[in-house]
């Protein structure tokens, strides 16, 4: 099982910055991904970006050039920074990770941190 306890989020006014963090434990030693997806009311949850323990970061076309994902993998922790900020980012933002163990991938979300923007 792997934990993941998210901490940053919280009211910023348009054009703002915030920065998102999620601290992994448990059995972090085979995960891959880790990321962000956010889900704001109404609408499906989504894609904001990843990163893998090897590879390049993805990000939602809506958030390029605006946020940056990190890692350190030493701390077992993701980032978001999240710059320019606008009110369609007002949404939920969960923290997420994916490990495989013998051919068989788990998927693990946090609780969520509520980002709003105002504008």
């Amino acid at each position: 099982q792997v934990q993941l306890v998210e901490s940053g989020g919280g009211l910023v006014q348009s054009g703002g910055s915030l920065r998102l963090s999620c601290a992994a434990s448990g059995s972090i030693f085979s995960i891959n991904t880790m990321g962000w997806y956010r889900q704001a009311p109404g609408k499906q949850r989504e894609l904001v970006a990843v990163i893998t323990s090897g590879g390049g970061p993805n990000y939602a076309d809506s958030v390029k050039g605006r946020f940056t994902i990190s890692r350190d993998n030493a701390k077992n922790t993701v980032y978001l920074q999240m710059n320019s900020l606008k009110p369609e980012d007002t949404a939920v933002y969960y923290c997420y990770a994916d490990r495989a163990t013998w051919g068989i991938s788990y998927n693990y979300w946090g609780q969520g941190t509520q980002v709003t923007v105002s504008s």
